[in-house]
């Protein structure tokens, strides 16, 4: 057995730097722009591992163990969920049904602002709601590279885009793991993050066209945004809060898209927006071609069904997959654990991260009949036969697919071993205890920790059951109400998520603009920081203040 250290070096300062280092060499090697991501994520992952043996006295075996271990649920199952978005997009494309959907979405408006909020927000948020994972991001960003967009905007802003729903992301799992790890009723925290989330929820919508257009190209269609945001944040609310926190970003979004095209029924800009390039300076308009401008030409019946067939099956199949029912009676029927030898249940997780010695479990679940990415390839194979593929020629668009996601899942699975690293060994359970030591400054600065936690593991229900029982113990020493701090930790982590290296690949990845990693990341690093400071900044308030105070469940 092992122990984990969280102050090796004796002072909790230089601990908690030598904890960062592999985080920010990282974010810095991606953000510079010189270094490919996926040589960034291997270089991370092998200063982690010196971090790790040498400073954190983590056994060499264990760490390299625990390294693989992250490689492998790298492509399973996140890998394996961008693999086949982008083979679905692929088929589209290959069968012009995409330039179908390109018309049909013209037909509601040509108005890229519109578009925006129509794919990237509402349509995101339901793939969110129905499988997360990255699945939303890659979705909207094939989509929207489709409809002519440029790379960086279809990337940043379909990261910006996905925060709102996250925390509900494939039906609630971010809650269930958080109820996990706290022992709180999932409802209650379910409840309380809807009393925090919905305000973002309005804000968010305004901060996507914000970036794409501009403040006064923002001004121009407030109206509609108005109503994506009321209509998404209002049920986000009531459903939270008065039905379960399952169907929330489900039932949201799908009241938000209505509203939203029967809104532009009776309401259009007085001036269109059809540049699909970001304001400004576009970083990716050197490598894009000139858009070609959007057929608005109406679609006969049989052409809309036509173009939108493959993602009803998607909308179908991420239903059925992100059902609690299906993944018990798919997981009865396929599910192969693998203890990893001398890793599995052999690092003790301790005090104050624990209330008692914990060992740490690694295994990995090949659950391969119930794993997202599965349902994608399955929707993907009956879309390609209905749409007139043979076996071989979907054998031979699969194969080009790989190809062209290869290095993207070199870099996913890299980035995914630096997370398992940093959990088996107790690093980020470092960085953990630096926030938690903030004293009066915990709801703000403990916000930041679930910003931290999904920056650091791609994924806000890692997040929850890394850091939400630390949340716990924190805030009950300090006298605050660890319901508040737990959901915080979920709210807060929603933030994180346009930052964290996969869900940056996988933008990329679906934007088919690799190696512009760092311009990514560069563009959404402010919005991802302003908009968890101010997540931050409700939660003290809701701490502290009255009226927020009475918002927080007791």
């Amino acid at each position: 057995m092992w122990n984990q250290i969280y102050n090796p070096l004796g002072d909790a300062a230089i601990s908690t730097i030598a904890a960062a280092v592999p985080v920010i060499a990282l974010l810095l090697m991606i953000a510079s722009g010189k270094v490919k991501a996926h040589i960034a994520a291997i270089i991370a992952l092998i200063i982690a591992n010196i971090i790790t043996i040498f400073v954190f006295t983590m056994p060499a075996g264990m760490s390299i163990r625990a390294s693989l271990l992250g490689v492998v649920v790298g492509f399973f199952p996140i890998g394996w969920i961008v693999l086949n978005v982008i083979f679905l997009y692929r088929i589209t494309v290959e069968t012009g049904r995409f330039e179908l959907l390109q018309r049909a979405i013209g037909g509601v408006t040509t108005d890229r602002r519109l578009q925006l909020l129509l794919i990237a927000f509402s349509f995101g948020a339901f793939f969110e709601g129905a499988s997360g994972f990255g699945t939303p991001v890659a979705i909207t960003g094939a989509i929207l590279i489709g409809l002519g967009f440029s790379p960086l905007a279809a990337s940043g802003l379909s990261l910006i885009a996905n925060t709102a729903p996250v925390a509900y992301g494939a039906l609630g799992t971010p809650i269930q793991g958080l109820a996990s790890v706290t022992g709180f009723d999932p409802y209650i925290l379910g409840a309380m993050v809807g009393r925090q989330l919905p305000l973002f929820s309005l804000i968010v919508p305004f901060a996507v066209i914000w970036a794409f257009a501009g403040w006064r190209g923002m001004m121009q269609v407030w109206p509609a945004i108005l109503v994506t945001a009321v209509s998404f944040a209002l049920p986000q609310f009531v459903i939270s809060n008065y039905i379960n926190p399952w169907i929330v970003d489900i039932g949201a979004s799908l009241i938000s898209m209505a509203a939203l095209i029967l809104f532009l029924k009776v309401w259009q800009p007085k001036k269109l927006w059809l540049s699909p390039a970001l304001r400004g300076k576009d970083e990716s308009a050197s490598t894009m071609k000139a858009a070609k401008p959007l057929d608005t030409t109406p679609l006969s019946q049989s052409q809309l069904w036509s173009a939108i067939l493959p993602w009803i099956i998607v909308c179908v199949v991420m239903l059925i997959w992100g059902n609690n029912s299906f993944k018990i009676w798919a997981n009865s029927i396929f599910t192969w654990n693998y203890p990893v030898p001398d890793l599995h249940n052999m690092i003790n997780k301790g005090p104050p991260v624990a209330t008692k010695p914990t060992p740490e479990g690694a295994v990995f679940s090949f659950t391969y009949l119930s794993f997202t990415g599965t349902g994608l390839l399955i929707a993907a194979l009956i879309s390609g036969f209905l749409m007139g593929f043979s076996p071989a020629k979907l054998i031979g668009e699969y194969g080009r697919t790989i190809r062209v996601c290869a290095i993207s899942l070199i870099t996913i699975s890299a980035v995914l071993a630096i997370g398992t690293l940093t959990r088996l060994s107790g690093v980020d359970a470092t960085l953990g205890l630096a926030f938690a030591a903030t004293g009066v400054l915990y709801p703000f600065f403990g916000t930041l920790l679930g910003w931290l936690g999904v920056a650091l593991t791609g994924s806000d229900t890692a997040s929850n059951v890394l850091f939400g029982n630390l949340q716990k113990i924190t805030s009950e020493q300090l006298g605050i109400s660890p319901i508040l701090m737990a959901a915080a930790n979920s709210s807060g982590g929603v933030m994180g998520k346009m930052i964290d290296a996969q869900s940056i690949v996988v933008a990329s990845t679906a934007t088919n603009w690799y190696g512009h990693e760092g311009a990514v990341l560069r563009y959404v690093f402010r919005y991802s920081i302003v908009l968890a400071c101010l997540v931050g900044l409700f939660v003290t308030l809701q701490a502290y203040v009255y009226p927020f105070t009475a918002m927080v469940i007791k």
